[in-house]
């Protein structure tokens, strides 16, 4: 009898197989595959697992903590605040604006806001703030020096050499070595003004300030009720010719009013009364002798 063989097997593989295979070697699907697939279902248990109220508060104030432990250890602590370059009312000033409760963590202090509101101080020209170890809060300071005195609407105040406010000024006493501006505007003017002063120093001690006139120019306010009026453009070569003359001829010390140097080509002098009166007299001698 003939043994019947069993039929063979078809090697090509199924429609699906086939399909699933391409689909496979397809490198999105793989990617989405091993990675999205993982991390969906992750996110979608983390989703489920946060819908809980009182799940997601735990897990706040578990973290809360945790930063907290780590902020409060001692090597982040702050413990006390050194200033630098102030003077004793500067550093008051400071400590009141920038109130801080030590010991407090590093992590608590915006060194950048309190370095605005140390410098917003009229007295402060820069400050730097860092912390150093040991939990010291450093702020150094550069402290605008005062180069003049201003006697403004609101009373004598204190300029540094760049016409910035340093200070009120109890009384001119108080700062006898700074010269004295006045005059709407002269607060605008200081370096000119220093200039005038550093161009005046023959005649310093017959100097009792600079008044701005009309915001335009200076006049040098001298003692004996004596001006020394300056022209609105390079005021300083005026100035100093008027100490010029003064050093040949005594001009200042004779009865004046004013020495007028605002047309530079023609000076004029000012006399006082009793001098004008004097001038006419004596003309008044030399024209009846003229006569006789």
């Amino acid at each position: 009898m003939r043994q019947v063989s069993a039929p063979r097997r078809d090697p090509a593989p199924s429609r699906w197989s086939y399909r699933l295979h391409r689909l496979w070697l397809t490198p999105l699907f793989r990617v989405l595959l091993r990675t999205g697939l993982p991390a969906f279902c992750l996110v979608f248990a983390v989703g489920v697992w946060m819908s809980d109220q009182g799940r997601r508060d735990d897990l706040r104030a578990t973290v809360l903590e945790l930063r907290r432990s780590i902020q409060e250890r001692p090597e982040f602590m702050v413990r006390l605040m050194a200033v630098e370059g102030a003077s004793a009312e500067l550093d008051g000033d400071i400590r009141e604006i920038v109130p801080v409760d030590f010991p407090i963590s590093s992590f608590d202090l915006d060194l950048e806001e309190m370095r605005q509101t140390i410098t917003g101080l009229d007295a402060v020209k820069s400050a730097q703030l860092r912390i150093r170890p040991g939990g010291i809060l450093s702020v150094e300071i550069t402290e605008r020096t005062p180069a003049i005195i201003w006697r403004g609407p609101s009373g004598l105040e204190l300029l540094d050499g760049e016409g910035h406010r340093v200070g009120p000024l109890t009384g001119r006493a108080a700062r006898p070595d700074l010269p004295v501006i006045a005059g709407q505007g002269a607060d605008l003017h200081v370096a000119q003004a220093l200039e005038l002063v550093a161009a005046a120093r023959p005649i310093a001690h017959r100097i009792r300030g600079l008044e701005r006139m009309g915001e335009r120019r200076w006049d040098v306010v001298l003692d004996r009720g004596q001006r020394i009026l300056l022209p609105e453009d390079d005021p300083v070569p005026a100035l100093e010719r008027v100490i010029a003359l003064d050093g040949a001829e005594d001009m200042l010390t004779r009865d004046l009013l004013a020495v007028d140097m605002r047309n530079s080509a023609r000076p004029t002098l000012r006399l006082a009364p009793r001098a004008v009166e004097e001038y006419r007299r004596l003309q008044l001698i030399e024209a009846g002798a003229t006569n006789g």
